[in-house]
């Protein structure tokens, strides 16, 4: 920066000289100078005419240098400007990804398991002696077993324990005090105990 603006103010000097130079000159300054002019030497005038010439060839190429510092000037603007661009779209990305992040993710009930192979979890709601929904069994996600004259309820195919778990407190928070987690094996009802045991040591 120090750089530009000494560049910048020696050529507004050899500028104003050259200005100064070119003005028309009063009647006693002519006199004055043609006086000196009798006066100097050949080798003298030269030397001027030279220095002259040398002095606009050094203002003709500082000119040039300062244009070139210009250009490179408004090439680092235009860069700045690119790079403040893409940090506000970075910015925008990052504050959608953390709303998305803060979002629920909706519960997978796992309604596409086949709960005929391997182990799975469901959520019972209830047992009951009289009451029946067989018509409804088989439905996305709702089961209905007898066993010993009672038929339960189930709710919720998971393959995962804790999601499981986490299914019936939601059920517990909406009301159904009784939900617990039930364990199945290969499409028959086993002990959790058990199928828990076999998973921990897996």
């Amino acid at each position: 920066m120090k750089r530009i603006l000494l560049l910048t103010a020696l050529v507004l000097c050899v500028a104003f000289a050259f200005e100064a130079s070119a003005q028309k000159l009063s009647k006693k300054e002519k006199k004055e100078w043609k006086k000196r002019l009798k006066k100097a030497e050949p080798e003298d005038f030269k030397n001027l005419v030279e220095e002259n010439k040398s002095l606009k060839g050094q203002v003709s190429s500082l000119q040039s240098e300062l244009s070139g510092v210009d250009n490179k000037l408004a090439d680092k603007d235009d860069q700045i400007a690119q790079y403040e661009s893409q940090i506000s779209e970075l910015r925008s990305q990052l504050s959608e990804a953390k709303k998305a992040a803060a979002q629920p993710k909706p519960m997978d009930t796992g309604g596409r398991i086949n709960d005929a192979v391997g182990v799975v979890f469901k959520v019972q709601i209830g047992a009951f002696a009289k009451k029946d929904l067989a018509k409804y069994d088989g439905q996305e996600n709702f089961n209905q077993d007898t066993e010993s004259g009672l038929n339960k309820f189930t709710l919720g195919i998971f393959r995962d324990y804790w999601e499981a778990d986490t299914f019936k407190k939601y059920l517990r928070e909406m009301g159904v005090k009784d939900a617990f987690i039930v364990s199945y094996k290969d499409g028959q009802r086993v002990n959790i105990k058990e199928v828990l045991e076999g998973v921990s040591k897996s």
